[in-house]
């Protein structure tokens, strides 16, 4: 896994082979912030990003100069992993947080103006985690939400839903909380 852009551009993440994870392809990465590039202001942005796993995204939106990355896992070697990555390559705006989601997502008392979310494929909860995120309230009034997602799923049907975008076996649904975005 490498950084594609930004400040860390060209450098890789070598997670250890037994981390329980599904890392978001370079190619989808890729894709993922050409899209936002078009929408987002990184250095005002603040992110919130959920089964965070190998912490690749979180580093990608560090990288393009977000003010403020806060990256949640359940799993601890995860989040080891993701502090000790950030302290190895000097950043100190990514947070790390140990919890479920699903908890941290009822007791949240901030918000966020991206929040991305790559939770397992298998989750049995992932079709509901779009209300979730909004019942929340977690997104500023021109929050984004992204969801990567098998093909199986379609939230097209959501009232926030904004955009769909598919690259191979990845699967990204844009959600807007405004959607005059």
């Amino acid at each position: 896994m490498r950084i594609i852009a930004g400040s860390l551009r060209g450098r890789r993440l070598n997670p250890p082979a037994n981390l329980p994870v599904r890392p978001t392809t370079d190619m989808a990465r890729e894709s993922l912030f050409n899209i936002l590039n078009n929408y987002v202001d990184y250095e005002e942005c603040t992110v919130m990003d959920l089964f965070a796993g190998t912490g690749a995204v979180s580093v990608e939106f560090v990288s393009r100069g977000a003010r403020e990355v806060t990256s949640i896992d359940i799993n601890a070697a995860c989040t080891d992993f993701i502090k000790a990555t950030a302290r190895q390559i000097g950043i100190d705006n990514i947070h790390v947080v140990r919890a479920d989601v699903f908890d941290l997502l009822k007791r949240a008392n901030r918000k966020f103006d991206i929040v991305f979310a790559d939770p397992p494929y298998a989750l049995h909860d992932l079709p509901q985690l779009p209300r979730i995120v909004f019942e929340s309230d977690v997104l500023t009034d021109d929050g984004i939400f992204i969801l990567e997602h098998p093909k199986e799923f379609s939230f097209e049907d959501h009232p926030n839903f904004w955009q769909h975008r598919a690259y191979g076996k990845v699967n990204f649904t844009f959600f807007a909380k405004n959607i005059d975005n």
